[in-house]
């Protein structure tokens, strides 16, 4: 297992990349499906990492609090020959056990994780109404799998951006698996 942290590709205030992906619901899926909301958070993500097995309940909470005003979209770039933990119908067990109700989409060609510079699983990233990016980095503050959180960062950081207060820090990494690129 090789962990790595969040890299900065993206930087505040860039637009959120462009995508076309297939959900879990066999329905497609781009940025402007999530026009409506007020905030989207994009979590690059996997089934087998221990690391997304660790948040899958804080991003189902995140879900939860938010729903109708913050789309939640997951999305698997690991390459899932090399992986078959991590296929297309993989991921649809994995989200009825965890009882995943985000969107959970596939990046069979890797490269929206390109776009986005992600390189971990998780790896998220939080964009404002405009879909401009406001803040990358962790979910919460427990970095290893076993630990249990403290500070809830990314709800503490969507609550701000919902109640139109600035968020403090732009970056703050997050830390997982390696994203399983494609050789």
């Amino acid at each position: 297992m090789v962990v790595m942290e969040s890299q900065i590709v993206l930087k505040a205030g860039d637009r959120a990349p462009e995508f076309d992906l297939t959900g879990i619901d066999d329905k497609k899926y781009s940025l402007s499906s999530f026009k409506g909301y007020d905030a989207l958070l994009v979590v690059f993500m996997c089934n087998h990492c221990p690391y997304v097995k660790a948040k899958v309940g804080a991003i189902n909470e995140i879900q939860n609090k938010f729903k109708g005003k913050v789309a939640v979209v997951g999305i698997n770039s690991n390459d899932s020959v090399a992986y078959p933990d991590d296929s297309f119908e993989s991921m649809k067990k994995f989200a009825a056990e965890k009882k995943i109700s985000f969107f959970y989409l596939v990046d069979e060609t890797q490269q929206v994780a390109k776009k986005y510079g992600a390189v971990c699983t998780p790896d998220p990233f939080l964009f404002d109404k405009e879909q401009k990016l406001v803040f990358h980095g962790k979910i919460d503050n427990a970095m290893k799998p076993e630990d249990s959180a403290t500070e809830k960062t990314m709800i503490a950081n969507i609550e701000k951006l919902l109640g139109g207060q600035k968020i403090a820090k732009d970056f703050d990494p997050s830390i997982g698996c390696s994203i399983k690129w494609k050789s």
